[in-house]
């Protein structure tokens, strides 16, 4: 505990009843400490402050006996007050030495600590004013007398100073933001913290307790939290968008978003279909051995057309992006992939996730029979043999944390070396039917990211009987497009997600739904809505400010660094400079001309959704294909403006921040910046420290994979990792550890971003001076940075999907986003005072950048 001021005087009794507290623009509303006697001229000016309103006047309340007062870290301030006609309040100057948790509400009994002992590193105050002082001397003991005449000269000399001091008050009251936006955003942090909670101890706890109190998790959801509650709020505004035909929008595209939203939510003609649309499909790629008859040998024709027409990816993935070693040329990418599961772990570990495969099992049984299974032990027999297929494929699946050195898994061939690699598939014919019209021939260039999984997937399939691959690719496409047909599918897909997820039973509004498939189709035509609806341009100015501002905070950084040197130190300032900001929205969206020609091709009805979607598949694989032969386009964004979420790109070197994310929690206007550096701020640094975490840093400014470091430096980063592994690897969740090679990219991402964060607002504070802190918080500006960034993260979760999580997910769960990052602070330490070696400042850290 640290040292409590005491202010000794002669109204003892009349208010230890309770503490008060402190609003207003009183200095002191950032300290913490109990008041346990008052004397001076102010004695019985407290201002009351019923019902919690604040008062609209700058005048210090005066304060008396038991009132609380809120204590930071090793900070000096000068609390005084202004003149009244009751005369006023007395200055003094202070400094705390160590935190002390502020509390709004809890007593702390005054009976506790007698008059004289106690307060070993405090000290008394005894100023006297001159209107009530002389009612209260025949109440003093003769030392306390004697201790005033010895200390008169003294306390002269002093009340010259102090007087002073309270004239530049007066010119000056205490910064304190009183606000309604002020008032707003500290009564949503106060409601999210959890004062019962050491934040040395738990930041997490504290930062979040009581939002997990206040949240319990919704019916429908595995997991919530602050950025649920932002999609949400985004999700509203663009119902209202979709459903509003009759306003004016500006392009045949927004059009077209509207229509396929209004099939999506034409239930009355999906129920009248069934899965009749599904099961046209079905017999036009030949059958399904599992519904009727097959048509036969035509392994590879159905891979073409599953995979050409349908983006379904059986045994691999085949896409078309940026070269890694020639940034500036498309490409054809292969990848493994196949896997019904979001994990290869759930097939290997089977007596942990022996549910999950169960649920799986019957859910696949529940779609065939819906398609027109007639025997269900025959259909779950297939199903059966398509489940321990898909356990091969996981078996020879390369797990993700040793899938992240690109430099280790970059493999550039020709497409006739893949025949040579995988002579299971016709190469040539597939490539040609996925990449159609563009014309292709052997010569062609092609990364394979995974060559050992393909070599071995070619031998699977040959050693496989030819009618369990074309159940296995059937149910491939069954799964993706299922979804889309009547209230069976959804009701099954329900039952199983409860199973994998943990969620509850409950039927989500179908508007949601149709929501995000607009979304995840057709974005960039309903983004250009929203944008117009939502976006104040000025807020890509503010956040251009914020990325320059962390820019020159992390370079500050690396100047820092002793592991790294200086040829390496001078390329990455390079490349942090050439980081490339995209903000808002890619610029096509908004001119309606550029936008329609995007989606000129593709046709959507009001009333057919199944047709709608396939559509879409078909239309989509003409725009990868022609792609291929141009270079590649900063336009062409890999998030809608809606989303919110942000990314970095390694091949362009470029940070993407849509719409969607620039509001609360992580960016306000109005908001001290305090709380943008620590939200929007933080997001900033995290995504600008992906071009320099394990895979990011493999990449050169103009995006080339390339060995630009010095060996020297390399081992120095690998050797600075390691810490970082070892820390997240000791963390775990309902007694399941996180994997922290997996992790790595994201934890160093986050440790980054939170020190470049931090170092900006320091580096705003020199240029602009202290900014007004908040009411009634009892937190510094710079405390309330570290709580801001840890609000971001509140959220809850079941233990299904937090398993899930944990072998899926390369961030960290949430609650460790929030403590690994502040234990390697150490601002966060001095500024909350945390001991060495409690949790939250343990003796070793980990630093990258």
């Amino acid at each position: 505990m640290g040292a409590p001021l005491r202010v000794k005087g002669c109204d003892q009794g009349r208010s230890a009843q309770r503490c008060r507290r402190f609003w207003g623009a009183h200095p002191l509303a950032g300290w913490s400490g109990t008041i346990r006697w008052v004397t001076g001229p102010c004695q019985g000016r407290k201002q009351r402050h019923d019902k919690g309103r604040l008062p609209t006047h700058e005048v210090s309340p005066c304060f008396s006996a038991g009132d609380e007062i809120r204590a930071g870290h090793q900070h000096e301030i000068t609390p005084g007050g202004t003149r009244s006609q009751e005369g006023a309040c007395w200055q003094l100057k202070f400094k705390m030495s160590t935190y002390k948790r502020a509390t709004l509400d809890d007593e702390d009994p005054l009976d506790s600590i007698g008059e004289g002992d106690g307060y070993p590193n405090g000290f008394q105050v005894n100023f006297r004013g001159s209107r009530s002082s002389a009612g209260c001397w025949a109440e003093w003991t003769q030392a306390e007398k004697r201790l005033l005449v010895l200390g008169g000269v003294l306390a002269g000399v002093l009340v010259a100073c102090l007087l002073g001091l309270l004239f530049q008050y007066r010119a000056r009251p205490p910064a304190v933001c009183l606000s309604e936006s002020c008032i707003s955003v500290t009564s949503s942090i106060l409601s999210s913290l959890d004062r019962a909670v050491n934040p040395c101890e738990d930041f997490f706890g504290y930062a979040c307790g009581g939002w997990i109190k206040a949240n319990p998790l919704p019916d429908g959801h595995s997991r919530w939290g602050t950025f649920n509650n932002l999609w949400e709020h985004n999700q509203a505004i663009m119902k209202h968008l979709l459903e509003n035909t009759t306003a004016n929008v500006s392009s045949e595209a927004e059009r077209k978003a509207q229509r396929y939203y209004q099939a999506c939510m034409n239930e009355s003609k999906i129920e009248e279909l069934r899965a009749t649309p599904l099961v046209e499909l079905i017999q036009k790629l030949g059958g399904w051995n599992i519904t009727g008859p097959w048509a036969g040998d035509n392994f590879n024709a159905t891979l073409r057309e599953v995979t050409a027409h349908y983006r379904t990816s059986p045994f691999f993935s085949v896409y078309v992006s940026a070269d890694s070693k020639n940034s500036n040329s498309n490409v054809i990418q292969v990848d493994q992939s196949g896997l019904g599961l979001p994990s290869r772990d759930y097939y290997l570990n089977k007596t942990e996730n022996e549910k999950v495969l169960a649920g799986y099992l019957n859910y696949m049984v529940q779609l065939g029979m819906f398609l027109g299974g007639t025997d269900e032990e025959s259909t779950r027999q297939q199903m059966q043999q398509i489940l321990d297929f898909e356990t091969a494929l996981a078996n020879i699946t390369i797990p993700q944390e040793k899938h992240r050195d690109e430099e280790v898994i970059y493999h550039k061939m020709t497409a006739g070396d893949l025949k040579e690699l995988a002579p299971a598939v016709d190469w040539m014919p597939f490539l040609s039917t996925v990449f159609y019209p563009v014309e292709l021939n052997e010569s062609e260039p092609v990364v394979v990211y995974a060559k050992e999984y393909l070599e071995q997937v070619s031998d699977l399939i040959l050693a496989t009987d030819k009618c369990l691959l074309n159940n296995y690719m059937i149910w491939n496409l069954v799964r993706k497009t299922s979804p889309f047909l009547d209230q069976r599918f959804q009701d099954a897909e329900e039952k199983f997600m409860e199973v994998m997820y943990g969620t509850k039973k409950t039927c989500l509004p179908r508007w949601k739904f149709c929501i995000s498939d607009t979304d995840n189709n057709l974005g960039f035509a309903l983004g250009a809505m929203f944008v117009k609806a939502t976006f104040a341009e000025d807020s890509k100015q503010v956040a251009e400010e914020m990325i320059a501002e962390i820019k020159t905070a992390f370079k500050e950084s690396l100047e820092t660094l002793q592991w790294m040197d200086e040829e390496t130190r001078k390329s990455a300032k390079e490349k942090a400079d050439a980081i490339y900001n995209m903000i808002g929205y890619p610029k096509f969206i908004m001119d309606p001309k550029e936008l329609d020609k995007v989606f000129n091709d593709y046709e959507a009805t009001s009333d057919l959704y199944f047709e709608n979607v396939m559509q879409f598949y078909n239309f989509s694989a003409r725009v990868t294909a022609d792609q291929l032969r141009k270079p590649p386009n900063r336009d062409q964004w890999s998030m809608t403006p809606p989303t919110v979420n942000a990314y970095y790109s390694p091949t362009k070197n470029e940070i993407v921040f849509p719409a969607g994310t620039l509001q609360a929690p992580f960016y306000t206007r109005a908001s001290p910046k305090s709380l943008n550096f620590g939200g929007i701020g933080v997001v900033v640094g995290h995504e600008l420290t992906h071009a320099f975490d394990d895979q990011g840093r493999e990449y050169d400014k103009d995006g080339n994979l390339r060995p630009w470091w010095k060996n020297s430096s390399v081992e120095a980063f690998k050797r600075q990792t390691e810490c970082m592994v070892e820390q997240y690897g000791n963390y775990t969740v309902n007694g399941e550890a996180i994997n922290g090679k997996h992790t790595l990219g994201e934890n160093i991402a986050d440790n980054g971003g939170l020190k470049a964060a931090y170092r900006a607002y320091q580096n705003w504070l020199k240029k602009n001076g202290a900014e007004e802190t908040l009411p009634t918080l009892g937190l510094t500006n710079h405390q309330l940075f570290f709580v801001g960034f840890a609000q971001v993260w509140c959220s809850v979760r079941t233990p299904e999907s937090s398993h899930e999580g944990l072998i899926t997910d390369p961030h960290s769960p949430s609650r460790f986003r929030v403590i690994g990052t502040v234990s390697n602070s150490r601002e966060f330490a001095e500024h909350f005072g945390c001991p060495l070696g409690s949790p939250m400042n343990p003796p070793k850290k980990c630093e990258v950048w």
